[in-house]
């Protein structure tokens, strides 16, 4: 099962491989910006912002703050131009060859460095020279993410985190205390025996399983404190002893129902009403808080539930979890930088990001943001609680940024993953075998 995080990563990969080959067929980009450097009738500069929000809830958000942004000074003028998700990325890298691209673009936070070596977004440095303070507005992992040698090419936007959700009243029911939630890994699983229910062979109820809403790179990601990555020394470090550990556990857990019975579980799985966490079957989950709350607010019908960090691995090992988000970018030959950095920064300033916390109930890049969006009187007690919740889980949330030196290194490792759950390889053998491939692309890139 490929998780949204390798899927995202794996799109995004692609896409800027498409980039590099259509960058080569296109003409003198630099005679093309400056040709269409122009302003509108109205005196404005017009901006074009691409974004992918085009739903019900999401495109009012955005087109109000583009709106608040429009109607606060008199020299700039936005509209947004909404594309598909699976057709965002690839027409903006055309529209970047072809030397016309749009002058701003929500994009991926961990594949910003990519784009950045390729020449696919404009470097912010001079801008940032002149308001370096800029930075202190946004979590540290996420200014870290947007900047290649030390330069940004993008400002974070929004991210996310994971959690832990358990239903209190499945926890009262099986003879646990409904305010202690599990803390390691090994508590976990015992917790997990005791809210499992049965009708003669058949799971009726499975207190958790540890590939629903994440993958096993979450679990190693836990265990070790770190990715697949190791930046500093620019090399793979696949096969670390607590990763084999870790995706070792995931294993062992799902052999006590086994492959079959869990099969059948999550046929039974559904949305909104049907979701396993709010309608019951399952007694825990480790998920994204905002998606977790809002089908509790909107289907939980009053569930009683408790939030709290992922349990780590063994006392003092830590709550590590891994976070992606989207960033603010502007396209390489944009027409205006100036006027594209004046919007970007009123989008990822405190207030277009708190209206966008609030009403979408979105974790956001801006601190001061995310403090007052945890305080809003437009959210439920609950909704602050766990709003809170995912802003102190910031400090255990690291990023994964695409390695500059081994950017197609998932497509090596997640096969070797499902050979290790689906019992063909030891978990050993398979990130052994996976260290060595990511290795042997390194070398062969160099």
């Amino acid at each position: 099962m490929i998780s949204y995080r390798k899927s995202l990563t794996l799109l995004m990969i692609f896409i800027m491989s498409l980039g590099t080959f259509l960058s080569g067929c296109s003409g003198n980009k630099e005679t093309s910006k400056e040709e269409t450097n122009e302003t509108s009738s109205k005196g404005k500069i017009e901006l074009d912002f691409w974004t992918f929000w085009g739903s019900e809830t999401r495109r009012p958000i955005i087109e109000k703050i583009i709106e608040d942004f429009n109607n606060s000074q008199d020299k700039i003028h936005v509209k947004h131009t909404y594309l598909p998700w699976g057709d965002i990325w690839t027409k903006e890298l055309a529209a970047v060859a072809a030397g016309n691209p749009p002058d701003v673009i929500i994009n991926d936070i961990n594949t910003v460095r990519q784009r950045a070596k390729k020449k696919q977004n404009e470097s912010l440095g001079t801008f940032f020279e002149q308001d370096p303070s800029i930075k202190d507005q946004f979590y540290p992992e996420l200014w870290n993410a947007v900047t290649h040698d030390g330069v940004p090419y993008a400002l974070p936007f929004n991210t996310d985190t994971r959690l832990l959700f358990w239903n209190k009243d499945l926890f009262k029911e099986a003879g646990l205390d409904p305010e202690q939630p599990p803390k390691t890994w090994e508590e976990v699983k015992e917790f997990a025996k005791k809210i499992d229910q049965k009708t003669g062979k058949r799971y009726t109820r499975i207190g958790f399983l540890p590939r629903h809403k994440i993958g096993p790179d979450i679990w190693m990601l836990n265990a070790t404190g770190h990715g697949y990555w190791d930046y500093e020394a620019g090399k793979p470090v696949v096969n670390d002893e607590k990763a084999v550990d870790a995706l070792q556990w995931v294993y062992d857990f799902e052999q006590i129902y086994g492959e079959d019975v869990i099969n059948g579980f999550k046929a039974e799985f559904g949305e909104n009403q049907a979701d396993p966490f709010i309608s019951g079957k399952i007694g825990m989950v480790v998920t994204t808080p905002t998606d977790a709350y809002t089908k509790i607010r909107d289907f939980g019908n009053g569930m009683n539930f408790g939030v709290a960090p992922m349990p780590e691995m063994e006392p003092g090992n830590g709550h590590t979890v891994w976070g992606g988000g989207f960033v603010a970018e502007v396209p390489y030959g944009a027409k205006n930088p100036e006027a594209s950095w004046e919007f970007i920064k009123y989008l990822t300033g405190p207030e277009a990001q708190e209206y966008w916390a609030v009403k979408n109930f979105d974790n956001v890049a801006n601190i001061q943001a995310s403090e007052n969006a945890a305080k809003s009187s437009e959210l439920k007690e609950d909704g602050k609680r766990v709003y809170q919740a995912a802003i102190d889980n910031m400090e255990h949330t690291i990023l994964t940024p695409t390695p500059l030196e081994a950017p197609d290194y998932l497509n090596l490792i997640n096969p070797e993953l499902d050979k290790a759950l689906l019992g063909e390889k030891t978990p050993k053998e398979a990130l052994e075998d996976a260290q060595k491939a990511v290795e042997q692309l390194v070398g062969s890139t160099k």
